[in-house]
């Protein structure tokens, strides 16, 4: 076996555990169109997964690359560069936040946010040292290290992983009452995704979240939203937060800060709360390095505009209103917000991976999660014909 078809056959079993089999290697790729090396054309209709929610090969975000790499495009932590203090600026504008902590993934960021919220805790709130909890929900998905699988109710994620780091205590998704009940005088932080996507693109109950608000306010504990993948227009919003009126005391974002070309992650928070770090004390060797602020620069300008927000919302609405007319037989439950959509399957008609295979073959590329759903996050950029065209297969597959 040649080392390219090894590299192939470790991908897949890799893949066959953990994700969906894609399409090895991608020789094109522009607007929600992805080409494989041997010419076959697939539409992107997971984007919210892979991050790539601007499109592939957007000019913009292209052009903005490569003007950065004619410059200086990494430096060492000792020196600063000319676009860091305007991606920090620029996105805490975007958050309507003070301050700005950038990082590269978005578990890196989830950790930032865990260290973040356990030192104010100590140092602004008062908690006995070691003391401090953070309450999370059950089915979440905040990323794979260690710490973070540590709270996970995901048994692939989770298991043969421990010892597990202690401080942190699992109450039901989209339920108040359970919430307040977990939360105590040492309590420093409420961690959620506004929307669970891992989970099946799971939207909670009206006034949750608005509910999260007003209760971290009363206890003196931070709000800290999730929106590495509900974030930056993918729901018709900035963040899906903005649906219930709610500004939390953190965002985490990333995935899509990147635009699809780099990874970029921030937690964005006030002054107070991000302030408590000194210097030295927190930090990443390639956080906020010149690729990734020009490039998230770039994302950030396309957002401010609302274009992307009003498309997902457009678009978002067509999306449900064509997937809850799919046959009532094949399809149990549809779920979400603007260009994000969970959908579960009858079982009789297969598992989402299943589905997902066959959607493959015809040129779609979706992502299965939990039994017999399949995740729905078209790139937006979509054109109302491709997402129709991306529609009539799935009604053709649930159809055969």
């Amino acid at each position: 076996m040649s080392r390219t078809e090894q590299a192939i056959a470790s991908a897949e079993a890799h893949s066959a555990h953990n994700y969906h089999p894609l399409p090895v290697v991608v020789a094109t790729a522009e607007g929600a169109w992805m080409t494989d090396v041997e010419g076959r054309r697939y539409l992107d209709m997971l984007a919210g997964y892979s991050a790539l929610n601007f499109g592939h090969g957007n000019r913009r975000l292209l052009d903005a690359a490569r003007a950065q790499l004619e410059r200086v495009t990494l430096t060492s932590r000792a020196f600063h560069h000319d676009r860091f203090a305007d991606f920090c600026t620029q996105l805490a504008e975007l958050c309507d936040m003070d301050m700005v902590l950038p990082m590269n993934t978005g578990a890196e960021a989830v950790e930032t946010a865990v260290k973040t919220a356990r030192k104010w805790g100590y140092t602004v709130k008062g908690v006995p040292d070691g003391r401090a909890k953070i309450v999370v929900a059950g089915d979440n998905f905040h990323g794979r290290t260690t710490t973070i699988v540590s709270f996970s109710t995901d048994h692939e994620a989770r298991a043969d992983f421990g010892p597990y780091t202690p401080g942190f205590e699992i109450v039901p998704y989209g339920d108040l009452t359970s919430l307040r009940a977990a939360v105590t005088e040492n309590t420093v932080a409420v961690l959620l995704e506004p929307i669970q996507g891992e989970a099946g693109v799971l939207v909670p109950p009206p006034g949750y979240l608005a509910g999260v608000r007003e209760l971290t306010r009363e206890r003196n504990v931070l709000f800290i939203a999730d929106e590495i993948q509900s974030g930056l227009g993918r729901t018709g919003r900035t963040f899906a937060c903005e649906h219930e009126g709610v500004v939390p005391d953190m965002y985490v974002l990333g995935k899509a800060l990147g635009g699809g070309v780099v990874p970029v992650s921030a937690v964005v928070s006030s002054a107070e709360v991000l302030g408590v770090f000194r210097p030295g004390e927190h930090g990443s060797t390639f956080g906020g390095n010149p690729l990734a602020c020009a490039v998230a620069l770039e994302v950030i300008a396309m957002l401010r505009t609302g274009e992307f927000q009003e498309r997902a919302t457009e678009l978002g609405e067509h999306l449900h209103r064509e997937l809850n007319l799919l046959p009532g037989g094949a399809v149990r439950a549809v779920r979400g917000r603007g260009l994000w959509a969970g959908v579960d399957i009858d079982p009789s008609y297969g598992t989402g991976r299943e589905i997902s295979e066959k959607l493959m073959e015809r040129g779609v590329l979706v992502k299965d999660t939990h039994g017999s759903t399949i995740r729905i996050a078209p790139p937006l950029v979509i054109s109302k014909e491709d997402l129709d065209w991306g529609l009539d297969q799935l009604r053709s597959t649930l159809s055969s």
